[in-house]
Formats: C-alpha cells, structure tokens, sequence
C-alpha cells in the first residue's frame, strides 16, 4: 500500500535571511506559567521607551511673519503646501519640503482674516479690504491680486467648495456670501432671519457640500443649506464659539471651539445636546481642526498650548508647546495626517509630528515589527495604573499647571454647592442636566 506523507522543504521552515532552522513552539499555557508577567513588564518597557523618545517639535518655517499668525490653510491637492497671513496682512506661501518660503504678498492694508486654496490651486485671502484671489504658484512674489470683491463687507473667514468653484465668505454684516469663480455676477446671499450680529467662521461640509455651518458673535451656530437658500437650524451656546468645522467623513458630525475652554462635538441630527465635550484647556480654544481621517482633532488656545484629541475621548491624547510660543491663534493637520502646523501671536508657524515619537524614517521589517508588538502590548496592559499614569504624564508648564488647579478646585465648588442646593431645596424633585445639555441654550427654526 503506497502512502503519500506531507514534506516540506528545510528552507520553508527558516526565517529569511538566516539558517538556522525554525523549532516548533508549543503555546500551551500550562507550559508558560509566567507568560502575563513577562508581557506587562514588556508593556512597561514600551512606554517608558515611548515617552523617552517623545520630541514632537520639528522646525518653524522660514523666519515666521513679523507680526502674528491669525489665518492658515493647507492645500488639499498639494501635500507640501501650506498659506499664513499675519497681523499686519502679509501672506505668505511654504513649501513643507524645504521649510522656506516659496511666496509672499502684501495682500491686504491690516490683519488677514481668513485664507483658503481653491479647486485650481488659486489662493484666497479676506479682510476688512475685501476678498482677493491670488496665483501663488504662477506668479511672482509681490504681484498683483488676479481679482478684487468688496461688496458685503468687511468679511472675516472663507470657505471654499470641495469639488465646485464656489466659495463662502462670513461678513460684519450678519450674512454669508456664495461667489462662483466663474461668473462675476452677484453673490448669493443667505441670513438668518432679522440677524444683524458678525458672523465670525464659515465652514463648507466636506460631505454634504450644500450645508454651511457658521458662528456668530451673538453665541450662535447656524446651518445654511444651499438648495434652498435658507437657514436650516440655529442653536445658542452659553458662550461664544471661535471656530466651526465638519467631520471630513462623517457629515453630519461637527466641532465647535467655545470660549468656555472646551471642545463641543455636535451631531446636525440632534442638535438638543453635545455628542462629545473635550475638556482640558484652561483658555479660550481658538482654532480645532478634524484630521483627515476623521478620527482626531487638534485644537490651539490662548493658554499657548496644541492638544490632540481622540474624537470618542474626552481628555487630550497629547499636549504641545514650547518656551518661546505665545497665544495659539490656528492649527492644521497636514493631508497625511502624520504632521501638525501651529501659527502663534509670536509671528512663528512651527511644524510638528501628530505622534510626538513616531520617526518618519524607512524601517525595516524587524523593527516595524517590534514597534507594532510594543504598540499591540501598551494597549492590551492600559488600564493597569503603572501604565495607564506613565502614558497620561507631560510635563507642563507652570502657568498652565497652576491654571488647571485653580479651575479644578472652582468647578469642583460649583458642583458642591449646587449638590447642596438640591438636597435642600424643590430641585430634588427635578430632572438632572447632563453636562451635555448644559451647553445649548436655545434652539430655532
């Protein structure tokens, strides 16, 4: 009787490169008694390793802006190029690659308020001498604006549409103006009804790219949609939000920057309370920003610090800043997501890694390996205290860490009293407010 048995060939059984033959392995736990412990210590060791290689700063670009950076974008069809305007309205185009400047203009007689890059690489600029389009790519520096509008302001931000050749313009004059780069005919104008305060950021959905989210300085979030001409919802806050930007994936999900300190996550679907409330800056956050794969946001405040967000946490993931940065007026992922761009009030747009120590450098197979096992390790031991307060500790500075405490201790007070107030008066009997439905004050229709 013929029997045909299975054969493998020794080389099979070598790993690449070496010979020396594979011993079979046998993962019976019984056999490996002191497996857990030898894992954790493993995980522990990955995230020491982990925050001792933490340096998340890379450069500034060029020598920065004489005065300080108020506006910045990113071009969306050019990895290597980003635009910033200053305080004393020059804007200035960089190339990533080399960290200089590859472009400037004197576009406007005082602070630039809003900047964005078109469908066909054409660059936009606001201020409160109006609109201006410029061709930084096919012209030199110092050249003239390709063309001017005036009518409606003085505006305050720009939007531009993802795939159209359209873009929204935010006035002092209560409403958002739709221009089309094709036509020089008048804009459409959209408001909401007997609405006459500033409305201080547009934004264009990425998804959606007929809606338009806007906030004023009456403390309101508005929803334009397009199709209809028409205002869609209106929500008020308790305070003044800074910026508004959508969800890059996600359409109806957004992201309010508050006066208050935080972070709000909105869903357009239910706007009767947050989704999410990102807590941990001690200032006024002024710029946030989705990254492009949805999943984080990086927020800039006046308390001179960049944190990074998970968008499911309500803690940062991350904390940046240097001696020499001042108040942090605009943030910016880049289209890879694996850097960040700051503009500060100190005139220097600084350039830094989203994950503070990860190298961008080719690895070879052993060592990506290793880094995916000690990645794979710190998040199956996280929740073990060792690890879970190596991996939540920075180093902050000291007026944030003394701002922190302070606020921890007057929100604290608030909370007591309040718990006395209701133990001792009819709002037992009342319905608690979540912390989620505090934020919104009004809503209109």
């Amino acid at each position: 009787m013929k029997i045909k048995a299975l054969s493998r060939s020794i080389s099979a059984q070598q790993a690449p490169g070496s010979d020396v033959q594979r011993a079979p392995r046998n993962l019976a736990p019984e056999l490996h008694p002191f497996e857990r412990a030898r894992e954790y210590q493993r995980a522990l060791n990955a995230v020491k390793l982990e925050r001792m290689f933490a340096k998340p700063f890379l450069a500034q670009l060029g020598s920065g802006h004489v005065q300080g950076v108020y506006s910045l974008c990113k071009n969306k069809s050019l990895l290597s190029s980003v635009a910033s305007g200053s305080g004393d309205g020059v804007v200035k185009v960089w190339d990533l690659t080399s960290r200089e400047e590859s472009w400037r203009t004197a576009a406007h007689s005082n602070i630039v308020k809003g900047l964005t890059f078109t469908n066909d690489n054409k660059l936009l600029s606001c201020g409160t001498d109006g609109i201006k389009l410029w061709d930084p790519y096919n012209s030199p520096s110092d050249s003239v604006p390709l063309s001017t509008w005036q009518e409606g302001g003085p505006y305050t931000s720009l939007s531009c549409h993802r795939s159209g050749n359209s873009f929204a313009a935010s006035s002092g004059a209560g409403c958002i103006s739709v221009w089309d780069l094709d036509n020089s005919t008048a804009p459409q104008k959209i408001q909401w009804p007997y609405f006459a305060d500033t409305i201080t950021d547009v934004c264009f959905n990425q998804v959606e790219t007929s809606i338009i989210g806007s906030t004023a300085t009456d403390r309101s979030v508005i929803l334009f949609d397009l199709r209809t001409n028409m205002p869609v919802l209106k929500t008020v806050l308790k305070f003044a939000a800074n910026r508004i930007v959508f969800n890059p994936m996600e359409a109806m999900n957004m992201a309010v920057a508050s006066e208050d300190h935080n972070i709000y996550v909105f869903d357009a679907r239910n706007f009767k309370k947050a989704q999410n409330i990102h807590k941990g800056h001690v200032a006024a956050v002024m710029d946030v920003e989705f990254s492009p794969t949805g999943e984080e946001l990086v927020s800039g405040s006046y308390d001179r610090t960049v944190r990074i967000w998970h968008r499911d946490q309500g803690q940062s993931r991350d904390i940046y800043h240097t001696k020499r940065m001042q108040r942090v007026f605009r943030t910016a992922w880049t289209m890879d997501s694996k850097y960040l761009l700051s503009g500060s009030d100190d005139g220097n747009i600084r350039l830094w890694r989203a994950n503070a120590s990860e190298r961008s450098g080719v690895k070879s197979t052993r060592q990506r390996t290793a880094l995916e096992y000690n990645q794979a390790l710190t998040e199956r031991y996280s929740h073990m205290p060792e690890i879970r307060r190596i991996r939540r500790h920075r180093h902050l500075p000291k007026v944030v860490k003394k701002a922190s405490e302070i606020k921890r201790e007057e929100l604290a007070a608030i909370k007591r009293k309040e718990e006395n107030e209701r133990k001792h008066t009819t709002k037992q009997f009342e319905k608690r407010v979540g912390e989620r439905d505090k934020a919104i004050l009004a809503q209109e229709k």
